[in-house]
């Protein structure tokens, strides 16, 4: 599975958050608020696409870099999804390993790449150097900007969950973040949290976000441009603007397949009512050690599932300040001209 539905919990609970501290980037992130999303999904996993074909069906399968031996549509033989580009064909774990680091910036970089990594600690001054790029050579609107701090969330997101920064606790079925308790964080934060507490209508967020746009300050964070601007001054290395063709096609494949990916996705996220209660899928149920529904519930609440999920707003609240306080012209910004949580939500709620 992928992480989008988590990460678009993060950025919506990290937004709230900002919100709450009255950050002057809050109401950037409100007008955008599509391009804030669009930012903290596929803004960093660019391995959003295929993994496979279905022999039988033609059809796609899969998501990039995990591994399929045989077509969930019929249990028959799969062959590799290829991107074509420029004449090559590139795997998704070939584009994974390409490009992986460069968008998650703190982590994820290939061994021949490995001293890219920005340590944690820098990690505010890397993200405030692009948000000046932004001003001065991808404005004057504010659409970047919000785009920019959507990306932050899913850095953050990332590097708490995984562990590779401390901040988080929880200790859900058999740990942090693994395959069987990744299905009990789907479902809890697609329905008590997304659903029930935020009131969100999954499907028209996933359809917005599919139809955002790149946006062109991606190639820029990600050093596939020519090295420009105060984050080509701070952070000199590892600029490769010959990659930039490709990572467009890779962005244009992302937005293609997220579209078909995520509704599938929605889908089997589905409750269905049975006589002993609500019920998920039961391939999400087999992946859990056949817990019910209900018993996920239990198990996310003893876990502290939802202190989790604040503690990763806070802590995206913290960059988004830290970003603030190294960017003048980002404190000039009036910090309560926004629209309000129910204005900005109004087309997403659930009926």
């Amino acid at each position: 599975m992928s992480g989008t539905i988590g990460h678009l919990t993060y950025a919506v609970l990290g937004a709230k958050a900002a919100a709450a501290r009255k950050l002057p980037i809050a109401p950037v992130v409100g007008r955008h608020f599509t391009s804030y999303l669009a930012g903290a999904y596929l803004g960093c996993d660019i391995q959003t696409m295929p993994e496979a074909v279905c022999v039988d069906t033609g059809r796609e399968v899969g998501y990039g870099t995990v591994p399929i031996d045989k077509s969930p549509l019929t249990g028959g033989a799969v062959r590799p999804f290829l991107l074509r580009h420029g004449g090559d064909e590139y795997t998704p774990r070939q584009v994974h390993d390409l490009f992986y680091g460069r968008a998650h910036v703190v982590f994820g970089f290939s061994r021949a790449e490995r001293d890219l990594v920005v340590p944690w600690d820098h990690a505010a001054d890397y993200c405030a150097a692009v948000v000046d790029d932004a001003f001065d050579l991808f404005g004057p609107g504010r659409r970047p900007l919000a785009y920019l701090f959507g990306w932050m969330t899913h850095i953050v997101g990332d590097s708490l969950i995984k562990s590779i920064h401390p901040g988080v606790t929880l200790e859900l079925l058999d740990g942090k973040y693994t395959p069987r308790n990744r299905p009990i964080q789907d479902l809890v934060s697609y329905h008590e949290i997304g659903r029930r507490e935020l009131r969100l209508n999954w499907d028209a967020v996933l359809a917005d976000v599919a139809a955002t746009p790149v946006e062109p300050i991606q190639f820029h964070y990600m050093r596939t441009a020519p090295k420009r601007g105060k984050l080509g001054e701070l952070f000199p290395d590892g600029w490769q603007p010959n990659r930039r063709e490709l990572l467009a096609a890779v962005c244009a494949e992302n937005r293609r397949y997220f579209g078909p990916w995520s509704r599938a996705e929605s889908e089997r996220l589905q409750l269905r009512k049975t006589g002993s209660g609500w019920e998920c899928d039961a391939e999400l149920s087999r992946q859990t050690g056949g817990l019910t529904y209900a018993e996920m519930l239990r198990l996310a609440e003893q876990a502290g599932f939802r202190r989790a999920l604040a503690q990763i707003a806070d802590a995206v609240a913290d960059l988004f300040a830290a970003v603030v306080a190294r960017t003048p012209r980002l404190q000039e910004l009036p910090a309560d001209d926004g629209p309000t949580w129910p204005e900005l939500t109004e087309r997403w709620n659930t009926r």
